[in-house]
């Protein structure tokens, strides 16, 4: 029943995941039940039954997990185990409590399934939250051509008035780790030890792109993310220079790296969830690099690479609109641990020292794609 709970009603099954951990939230209804249904036996036999209980939900969460995303997340299990036997041990002592009125111990039932249903999640939006950088962590040199800041405001007056409105994915960037956004590299050269996230710019001068190579080249770390057809929302109307690139004005860069990015799937129309490096990103019409050089790694048919040009580290991706926010953001505001992917972990793990993932990550079920 637990499992089922956590299958349904935990979220595993929308979010497409198998953590042990979000069946935690949902230990004390069928823990009461089980208490009253062993109400008349004596406290062996009900201990019993609560560790039989316990040792099923471990086998057969840990089968689920094994067969489905190929690993059984010893530590979320381990946390599940504490739980459900702190869980138990309540439910025994409150159906075993002996009161005058009888509607006092069903309220405290009540009481029980509903706190323990806030504190569970409440403990894993925790154990779930995205590591922040060192606080000595310098700042990610940005580039990018998606309105990401002053994104909504249809004239100068108004993005005075409203001020810089910063789109989701430049605000969460921002709690990671310092970013500093800019128009130009070649003015803006990243500093020592700091990386350059390169998102779907538009078309850079020749003394830019001369920048960027020599500065990955001479042994920087970079994230590169062109997208062959953004399907990013147009907010404003066609031609509007406010609004994202239609495809990657990369090229002239990405060929002298050796990498030529292909066009994008045609009739694409939902999401394609891929694993990159072990964590789970969404993308959407996302391009395939089709030629990389041998210093290479690609990932997820060939729609990420991890490369190493000179003395430096590249990350490619072949799509922007991952950084869309309804692509990675959790089912309910500030609950990490229902989140639909680890795009923003995966991203500030590669940008800061420190950053990324917290103490529990997902346990996403694989997918055919990857």
């Amino acid at each position: 029943m637990i499992v089922a709970l956590a299958w349904v009603a935990g979220g595993q099954a929308l979010l497409g995941r198998t953590d042990p951990a979000l069946a935690i939230p949902l230990l004390a209804p069928p823990m009461l039940l089980l208490a009253w249904w062993q109400r008349g036996e004596p406290v062996a036999v009900r201990r019993r039954a609560g560790l039989l209980a316990l040792a099923l939900v471990v086998i057969a969460q840990a089968s689920l997990g094994i067969m489905l995303a190929g690993s059984a997340a010893w530590l979320q299990l381990f946390l599940t185990i504490i739980a459900g036997g702190v869980a138990a041990w309540l439910a025994d002592r409150l159906i075993q409590w002996r009161s005058r009125s009888q509607l006092l111990p069903s309220l405290a039932g009540l009481l029980l399934a509903v706190g323990w249903f806030g504190a569970g999640h409440a403990l894993l939006g925790v154990l779930y939250r995205p590591a922040s950088a060192l606080a000595d962590a310098p700042a990610v040199t940005m580039l990018t051509g998606l309105p990401l800041r002053w994104s909504a405001s249809p004239s100068i007056a108004a993005m005075i008035a409203e001020g810089m409105n910063d789109d989701p994915a430049l605000k969460r960037l921002a709690a990671a780790g310092p970013v500093s956004l800019v128009d130009s590299i070649a003015d803006h050269v990243p500093p020592p030890g700091g990386t350059l996230l390169i998102a779907h710019p538009r078309a850079l001068a020749p003394q830019e792109l001369v920048a960027i190579d020599a500065f990955v080249r001479g042994g920087g770390r970079a994230v590169v993310l062109a997208d062959a057809l953004s399907g990013w929302p147009a907010r404003h109307p066609l031609g509007d220079p406010r609004n994202a690139p239609v495809t990657s004005l990369l090229t002239p860069l990405l060929g002298h790296w050796g990498v030529r990015l292909g066009a994008a799937p045609a009739g694409e129309s939902k999401p394609l969830p891929v694993d990159v490096d072990g964590s789970r990103l969404r993308l959407f019409s996302a391009g395939r690099l089709d030629r990389l050089p041998p210093q290479c790694r690609a990932y997820a048919d060939r729609r990420a690479a991890e490369c190493r040009i000179g003395q430096g580290e590249v990350w490619l991706i072949g799509d922007a609109d991952l950084l869309f926010a309804p692509l990675w953001r959790p089912l309910v505001p500030g609950a990490h641990h229902l989140r639909q992917a680890d795009t923003m972990e995966w991203l500030s793990a590669r940008l800061w020292s420190g950053a990324g993932y917290g103490p529990l990550r997902p346990l996403w079920i694989r997918t055919p794609s990857n």
